[in-house]
């Protein structure tokens, strides 16, 4: 989490240091420019298609068991997962631009639930569990340019993303709630091609709600696999984003 945001904040001070005068970005874009009314439009179409990778930060309980068990909950690695969104942009100005991209996300997390009071050869009693995502997700963001330089201009955007997730399993040590929601800062490049904009895009998105279901009458027979969610006071998802826009 604090690697994440000292990229963020690096992201914000490189943003602004690409940022010049009106004058001087016009000496730079002294020669043959593509597509140069593409920005002119009040609205446009595109998609993207990227890479992401998800994960859960949990704040524990202290909960002791009847058995004297007391579990710790981590995700120690992250896997790649596919994302493909449908874009729509609506110019508000000259240097903001309201984006809607409805997609779809696939990923997955591994997580560990370690019992830290088991000493049995010194190897604590460790159970694991790949959690599947498929997220139906709609991001409404400002995207702020800056001034274009020749065939490049660079932006940050912000706003938020309703997500809902259509795989949930039963049975397993932890279920996740369906709907979630976060919000999201990040930053990117257009490049204007001959044809069409390529847009490189990073996005940092945080969760704002307590994704994991506390309610769980599937276990009601498997009280010892209820112990693990009831360990728990919280968890949060966060994501990371790399995509490519084509418009």
């Amino acid at each position: 989490m604090k690697q994440t945001r000292i990229i963020l904040i690096f992201s914000i001070i490189l943003f602004f240091g690409l940022l010049e005068s009106p004058l001087s970005a016009q000496r730079f874009n002294d020669r043959l420019q593509n597509r140069p009314y593409a920005d002119l439009r009040p609205w446009h179409l595109g998609f993207s298609v990227g890479m992401h990778t998800q994960d859960l930060s949990f704040t524990h309980n202290g909960l002791v068991t009847e058995g004297g068990r007391s579990w710790f909950m981590e995700q120690p690695s992250f896997a790649p997962g596919f994302c493909v969104n449908a874009l729509i942009d609506l110019r508000l100005n000259g240097f903001l631009n309201l984006r809607v991209s409805q997609g779809l996300y696939f990923g997955s997390r591994d997580i560990r639930f370690i019992d830290v009071n088991s000493s049995d050869n010194d190897d604590p009693l460790i159970y694991r569990q790949n959690i599947k995502s498929t997220y139906i997700v709609a991001p409404v963001d400002l995207k702020f340019s800056g001034q274009r330089y020749r065939n490049c201009r660079p932006y940050l955007t912000g706003g938020i993303m309703p997500a809902f997730d259509l795989t949930r399993k039963r049975n397993d040590y932890l279920r996740l709630n369906a709907a979630d929601c976060y919000l999201t800062a990040g930053f990117g490049f257009d490049f204007y091609l001959p044809y069409f904009k390529l847009n490189p895009e990073v996005k940092f998105c945080f969760g704002l709600t307590d994704i994991i279901d506390h309610k769980r009458q599937d276990l009601a027979d498997d009280p010892e696999k209820y112990e693990i969610t009831r360990s728990l006071r919280k968890a949060r998802s966060n994501m990371f984003v790399l995509t490519f826009y084509f418009e």
